[in-house]
């Protein structure tokens, strides 16, 4: 198992050691339980939010190492990147963090799960906003994956309840 996460940046108070540690307490109550007749290990690796170094990682645990598994991510433009590995490796990546609907939808392989929330499930906020009376939009867009992804569902979710989105800036 291969926790690549966000060990120094912005998502490490999400992540970081705190998922190495969960990971490992995961895997210790797993073997604890059912006494599988393999070995389970776990290695980690800090991705930097850099698609390059994560990607590069993840190839590296699947040639070399043995690694099944990558879980966490916790960066939409990692999880992008690791998908693509995952998927021609014939690996699996369960991702707990990033939210780009990419995942879900036009990048989705039977070789990833996105576990957690994505951007279309954060923008529906932004309909019930706008039924609410507050139906003109411009969006402060924060200028990578995530960012990207949640001011278009979201930008569809204001429309579809009859607002309007004036523009955004990145």
């Amino acid at each position: 198992v291969g926790v690549l996460t966000d060990m120094s940046g912005v998502y490490s108070d999400l992540g970081g050691q705190g998922s190495v540690t969960a990971a490992r307490m995961a895997i210790d109550d797993y073997v604890a339980q059912h006494k599988p007749k393999f070995k389970v290990e776990m290695v980690y690796a800090d991705h930097q939010n850099k698609a390059d170094v994560g990607s590069n990682k993840v190839r590296e645990w699947y040639d070399t190492q043995g690694v099944d598994m990558v879980t966490d991510v916790l960066n939409s433009g990692v999880a992008l990147a690791v998908a693509k590995v995952t998927q021609e490796k014939n690996r699996i990546m369960i991702n707990a963090g990033a939210a780009s609907t990419r995942l879900t939808n036009e990048d989705c392989s039977p070789n990833t799960v996105h576990y957690v929330y994505d951007t279309y499930a954060l923008a529906q906020g932004a309909k019930a906003v706008t039924k609410a009376g507050g139906d003109t939009w411009f969006f402060l867009t924060a200028d990578y994956a995530f960012g990207t992804s949640l001011q278009a569902d979201a930008s569809k979710a204001v429309e579809a309840a009859g607002g309007k989105v004036l523009g955004a800036v990145r």
